[in-house]
């Protein structure tokens, strides 16, 4: 019965007992089991001593129980180590190292390490320690040679030997190469072959040099001299080769190598070509020729490269041939290789060595390190390449060798056969725990040590049955696999092992967790580069990973470092990866991997960058023409984005250089374009791609290309003919551009004549691109043509156009105008069209100007602001809008055309309807506030909008809480009140007033003011005197003390002086410096801001008549008056100081100037002049008056001309009506202003 091995496991040469677990008892038993030696390490077969290392360690360890032993041989004579004191030994190993001390040679040869115990030996392979010498050229002196001038020659290098590689090289003595071409070449043999002398070849410095890199060295063969000869003959002869020699060659090389075959022919006349065959065959597809074809080239030769090749140099002359046969050879291959063997006593060992090779391996048996002679057994039979051992016993354990050798290498194996019997010995560890993924497969571990193989089986938990089904497995070498595992399999496994010697059991524990899935994964993305990508990996798996999950991401197959500090352009948060500011090398395949110390899963997606096209490379200019060139170019990369277009731009040197501007765009998928040109340009171009992300940079400019001068290609198109003036003809066009002119003196010829009349055209030569022509007729059509002229000739015929000369003011105005009235701020105006020959030019529509006289409330008449509005071509009506109610008005009617206005036939007069509300009151305020009364003040609106009628008054407690008091309503019937005194008041408390103005339409928008009583009346009976230039305030106070002051200023106009602080015991205050006749608004403030409540508040006129005082204009120079104002300036300076002294007790008045004051007229209500007088006369004009229809008005129209109005264009309906917004109205309301410094709008 023959045993290749045994059931429970596989060994390697030592058996594999080195795999037994380290625990005390199995230690124990591992080191009571023999073990044959094994060598473990060793030096390769050829160890180069190079002259720039320290030292060469020669390596040879082994293993095995007991312990082995070692020696050495060197060239096949015993060597110890230990008796050189020059070499360094390494105790329990076999290794010995060589010191470079400058003397190696004598350590040259070939050794071999023996590692020997009491049960075998086992032996290293053969290792060469080889001392290489430093190559030399030999010191030779070289004749110079001599060539006739056409015949070939040959320099011969003859490097000597050393360690490969070697190289050559040919240079001059001055280190400069000798140039190689199809004349000149270097073969094989490193020989410099010429196929022909020429006189350049004569020279005295050619120097072969030979390089070995391996040991760092380069040495120079002595120079040679070549002298060429020169001679007329010209030879004609029959080629033949420089190399190789002969008719034919044998070439043998090893399996893998290159294949190089070489034939240099001579230069003969005629010329040779050299050409390639494989005899009966094809030449291998893999084959390349070089070296101008004089080498041939075969790549990783193989067996099939073998055969006969040839080369042939052949010209008209005849031809020379080389045939070469090419052997491939192989170093040994093992077919069988002999394995180590455990082997049970009795039993029958087989060992089988064979291997492959050309020339075929020999093959060489030893056995502890002998020849098989030398160590017989009479159980051991030799059969060819395999040896049979019968009835082993356990004195047959040895360590068999199997050599194999060729000329191209030798292999050597060392075989541990074993023989012996053994109980099982378990050596995987007792208790392991095991974890698998539901669904997944699991291997637990049995590993058996044992002769005779033992038998193993598997049960689970508590049970003696073994496990049994599809999904379980016993594997020879006892390891239990389990298939698409479940939460069932979980529990605890016992193995059992057993064979004749004994047997042997270990328990081990099984866990089943739940996979680990990727729920969300990446997603194909396509960005734009500069943005923030986001790829989302979101994953399940078991929570008993908690601590060890790890969700890992990859690019390209690399781990993303996500180290913020090394790489902070990634970022992952909540399984997200961020990756900031993309850029190119950010695009590729990204991989999440869900990790857990059992499992794991991907999930992949591909992130592609977008960009605009890098700009395009290599612009060319051909088929240079007069007036056009061919532009080529090479796309840039198009990053992911096909480009859509190419953006063809020029720059020009003579009329805007540097000003690159854009010629053509052409399709993305041509990368050339004929380009047309203008004449007498100095051009360049460039061209950028366009794809969906937008456009590329451009390209580096051509070089300059200049077209020829020509005459112009085209005319001037956009004419524009006028008349500003009656009897003159305006001609204006857009000249050609500066690149269109073609070449230098360009001129326009301007040609017109009458339409429909027979006459000759009138032509004018201007540079310009405007004409005028004199002395036309009014508004009569011409034809007109502009041709462009240069000095290189005429442009193209050009167009005829026609034109009018210029209009004149219409000479009649519309009749039968109508106005009907349609509510209160609309009326519908109509009237008859001018007859066309009173037109006097293109007709522009008719204009509608009105404004207004006087509200019917107010007689008093006073114009108002005019407004007009134009309605477009021959419509004979409009509607006028945005019409104040209840108001006269007067309007007329006027045709215009280009020219301007024409005369209207008479003013049309019209009232309004009464309509609308009133507007709110501009002014409401609280006068006089008192312990339990408080006194309103207000002035009417200023548009009522109809007849006033009457005034509601409400008002209500509103003290600071979220409550507030009934309203209280009085209902003011008449309409020209504007004081009211509300009565029986709470004390101290506040209280809000509203107050709406209405008429019989209804009440208008409420206003309203804010106030708090007082509590204790302080100030009675206040009264006024005043006289020419002064003004007494008299008062009775009641209760404590109390500070306010006096403001005035002339009625509704000047500024407001304030006065210091006054107490109220003073009784009274004098204003002075007055002007005689005049009206002042005279205020008692609580404060010295005006945006406070009026104490009381009076317009009071002084006496005397206005402008009095200066009508003594000589009294400045009376005698007495001059003494007067002396006596008057030294009393001021007296009061002046005690002003001082007594500022804070009242007395004498300070005016302050208060320029700084900008109330709000909403919140402070009265205190803008309540009682001053306010117009309709006041109004502001309208926003939206309408412009002429032409533009600007020209010199010359008439008086009620638009643009002294501001007007604006209106949009009109079918049928006339006004659509949209006219105009805003915006009055000036000087009753409800504030006029200090800067004045504040109501």
């Amino acid at each position: 019965m023959l045993l290749l091995g045994f059931t429970c496991l596989r060994f390697s040469t030592d058996l594999n007992l080195n795999l037994i677990p380290q625990t005390n008892t199995l230690k124990d038993s591992h080191s009571q089991i023999e073990q044959l030696p094994t060598i473990t390490a060793q030096s390769p077969s050829s160890l180069i001593a190079f002259p720039f290392d320290e030292s060469f360690s020669v390596t040879c360890e082994a293993k095995g129980n007991p312990a082995p032993e070692f020696a050495w041989t060197k060239n096949g004579q015993e060597f110890d180590p230990l008796q050189d004191p020059r070499l360094m030994k390494e105790e329990n190993s076999g290794t010995f190292v060589i010191p470079n001390n400058g003397n190696l040679t004598e350590y040259q040869g070939t050794y071999r390490c023996y590692a020997t115990n009491k049960l075998g030996t086992a032996i290293s392979t053969e290792i060469e320690f080889i001392v290489p010498h430093v190559p030399k050229f030999p010191k030779e002196t070289i004749e110079p040679l001599k060539v006739d001038e056409g015949l070939p020659f040959v320099l011969k290098c003859n490097p000597p030997k050393g360690i490969p590689p070697l190289q050559i090289y040919w240079m001059t003595i001055n280190l400069q190469h000798i140039e190689q071409d199809e004349r000149v070449s270097m073969g094989l043999n490193g020989d410099l072959y010429f196929a022909h002398a020429e006189e350049k070849d004569s020279r005295r410095d050619y120097c072969c040099f030979a390089a070995f890199p391996r040991i760092r060295t380069i040495v120079q063969k002595t120079a040679m001299s070549v002298i060429i000869q020169t001679t007329n003959a010209i030879r004609e002869r029959r080629p033949s080769l420089l190399t190789p020699p002969g008719v034919k060659s044998e070439i043998a090389l090893v399996k893998g190598e290159d294949l190089n075959l070489e034939c240099i022919a001579e230069d003969c006349n005629p010329t040779p070509q050299v050409e390639w065959f494989k005899i009966g065959d094809e030449l291998p597809e893999k084959v390349t020729v070089e070296n101008h074809g004089k080498l041939l080239v075969v790549s990783r030769a193989e067996q099939e490269d073998s055969g006969k090749y040839m080369c042939k140099a052949k010209n008209e002359l005849g031809e020379a041939v080389h045939y070469f046969t090419v052997i491939v050879e192989e170093p040994p291959e093992w077919l069988f290789e002999p394995e180590s063997q455990l082997s049970m006593v009795g039993s029958d060992v087989i060992l089988k060595c064979s291997a492959s090779g050309t020339p075929q391996p020999t093959v060489t048996w030893r056995v502890n390190g002998l020849p098989l002679s030398e160590s017989p057994l009479p159980n051991r039979r030799i059969l060819g390449d395999t040896i049979a051992l019968h009835n082993a016993k356990e004195s047959d354990s040895a360590v068999y060798q199997c050599e194999v050798s060729n000329k191209h290498g030798s292999m050597l194996v060392n075989a541990n056969i074993m023989i012996m019997n053994l109980p099982p010995m378990i050596m995987t560890n007792e208790g392991e725990n095991y974890s698998a993924v539901e669904a997944k497969g699991v291997i637990m571990h049995c590993n058996v040590f044992s002769s005779p193989p033992s038998t193993i089986t598997w049960s689970r938990d508590d049970s003696t049955e073994s496990v049994q089904g599809p999904r379980f497995t016993v594997h020879d070498n006892g390891s239990l696999e389990i298939y698409e595992t479940d939460k069932d399999d979980a529990g605890q496994y016992t193995c059992y092992a057993k064979n004749i010697e004994g047997s042997s059991a270990i328990e081990a524990m099984l866990y089943v967790k739940d996979p680990t899935r990727i729920v969300v994964g990446p997603e194909e993305q396509q960005i734009l580069i500069g943005t923030t990508s986001q790829l989302s990996c979101l994953a399940e798996y078991d929570k008993s990973f908690s601590n060890d999950f790890e969700l890992l991401w990859e690019k390209d197959d690399m781990e993303i470092g996500l180290n913020y500090t090394e790489n902070p352009r990634y970022l992952v948060e909540e399984g997200v990866l961020h990756i900031i500011n993309v850029s190119h090398r950010d695009q590729g395949l990204y991989r999440c991997v869900a990790r857990t110390p059992l499992d794991q899963d991907t999930a992949s997606a591909w992130l592609t960058v977008l960009d605009v096209p890098d700009a395009p490379e290599s612009l060319v200019l051909s088929e240079h023409k007069s007036r056009s060139v061919k532009l080529k170019w090479i796309p840039g990369d198009e990053h992911n984005s096909s480009t859509t277009e190419f953006i063809i731009q020029f720059e020009e040197s003579q009329w805007e250089p540097g000003n690159w501007k854009e010629l053509l765009r052409v399709p993305g998928n041509l990368h050339s374009t004929l380009l047309k040109l203008h004449g007498h340009v100095d051009y360049r171009f460039r061209v950028a791609g366009v794809n969906a992300v937008g456009r590329g940079p451009y390209s580096e400019p051509t070089e300059r290309y200049k077209t020829e001068p020509a005459a112009p290609d085209r005319n001037p198109e956009t004419i524009k003919i006028e008349g500003y003036l009656p009897h003159e003809m305006d001609i204006n066009w857009e000249p050609l551009l500066p690149i269109e002119h073609n070449g230098p003196g360009l001129e326009y010829k301007v040609s017109y004549r009458r339409q429909d009349m027979e006459e000759d055209w009138h032509e004018h030569m201007v540079k310009r691109h405007s004409f005028v022509v004199k002395s036309t007729p009014t508004f009569v059509q011409y034809e007109i043509k502009i041709q462009a002229k240069n000095h290189q000739g005429w442009g193209p015929e050009p167009k005829i156009v026609t034109g009018y000369s210029g209009e004149d003011f219409p000479s009649a105005a519309p009749d039968n105008v109508a106005v009907k009235v349609m509510n209160g701020s609309v009326v519908k105006v109509s009237w008859a069209p001018v007859h066309k020959e009173k037109l006097h030019g293109h007709l522009g529509g008719y204009r509608i100007n009105w404004w207004r006289l006087r509200s019917l409330v107010d007689s008093k008449k006073q114009h108002g602001d005019k407004h007009a509005l134009n309605v477009p071509g021959d419509r004979t009506h409009a509607t006028v809008p945005n019409l104040t109610p209840f108001s006269e008005y007067s309007l007329i009617v006027m045709t215009f055309n280009g020219r301007g206005n024409g005369p209207a036939h008479g003013v049309y007069r019209f009232t309004t309807s009464e309509g609308g509300i009133p507007e709110k009151n501009p002014v409401f305020r609280v006068t006089d506030v008192q312990k339990h009364s408080v006194s309103l003040a207000w002035a009417p609106p200023l548009e009522p909008n109809g007849i006033l009628t009457r005034y509601l008054l409400e008002y209500q407690l509103i003290n600071d809480t979220e409550e507030v008091g009934p309203l209280q309503t009085v209902d003011i019937s008449n309409p020209h009140t504007t004081k009211w005194l509300l009565r029986d008041l709470e004390a101290v408390s506040k209280y809000k007033f509203y107050l709406r103005s209405c008429t019989t339409v209804g009440c208008g928008p409420v206003v309203s003011e804010e106030s708090t009583t007082t509590l204790e009346a302080t100030l009675w009976n206040i009264s006024t005197n005043s006289s020419d230039t002064f003004l007494k305030i008299s008062w009775v106070a009641d209760g404590d003390d109390m500070q306010f002051h006096v403001a005035y200023r002339r009625k509704c106009e000047g500024e407001w002086k304030i006065s210091d602080t006054i107490n109220s015991s003073e009784l009274f205050h004098v204003i002075d410096g007055l002007q005689p006749g005049t009206e002042y608004t005279v205020r008692l403030l609580p404060n010295n801001t005006l945006n406070s409540f009026s104490i009381f508040e009076e317009n009071i006129t002084t006496t005397g008549e206005k402008g009095l005082a200066s009508i003594h204009g000589g009294i400045s120079t009376q005698g007495w008056f001059i003494g007067l104002m002396c006596a008057i300036a030294l009393l001021t300076l007296i009061v002046l100081v005690a002003c001082f002294v007594n500022r804070n007790r009242g007395g004498k008045y300070s005016v302050k100037e208060k320029e700084d004051l900008h109330p709000d007229v909403e919140s402070q209500g009265m205190n803008d002049d309540t009682f001053c007088e306010y117009s309709d006369n006041d109004e502001k004009p309208l926003k939206g008056s309408q412009h002429s229809l032409s533009g600007d008005m020209k010199a010359g129209d008439s008086g009620d001309s638009l643009v002294d109005y501001g007007d604006e264009d209106v949009q009109f309906n079918e049928d006339g009506s006004f659509i949209g917004e006219y105009a805003g109205r915006k009055e000036k309301r000087v009753s409800a202003e504030v006029k200090s410094t800067a004045q504040t709008p109501a």
